[in-house]
């Protein structure tokens, strides 16, 4: 999608702090972080939300599970962490590109983020 900012991430046209990819997964952090630790995971394949669930492989949905966990690990969250995935206006999804947060760091409050 050429309009797409995590697209034009992925294309190196906008720059990111990457702290992790493989051949179906991009990982940078965010630029506005919720949590000391605040990363958005992304397939490399355009899916605009998980309303569109079902144009991603069970390949690409798995590796950016495994993807997260990976990062987890890699960011020292062994306390814990939580995984969000906005999907759509309502759910003030910003950009229409799949993506999951990982917010950790501390002890995250038991409200709705």
């Amino acid at each position: 999608m050429e309009n797409c900012l995590f697209c034009k991430i992925l294309a190196g046209e906008i720059p990111s702090a990457k702290v992790y990819e493989d051949d179906a997964v991009y990982a940078f952090r965010d630029i506005h972080p919720q949590a000391p630790t605040h990363i958005l995971v992304i397939p490399k394949k355009h899916i605009a939300s998980m309303a569109e669930i079902d144009q991603a492989s069970d390949a690409d949905l798995s590796a950016c599970l495994r993807a997260i966990r990976t990062i987890a690990e890699n960011e020292k969250l062994e306390s814990g962490y939580r995984v969000v995935s906005n999907c759509g206006p309502d759910a003030c999804q910003s950009v229409p590109h799949l993506h999951f947060h990982i917010l950790g760091g501390r002890k995250l409050s038991d409200t709705m983020v």
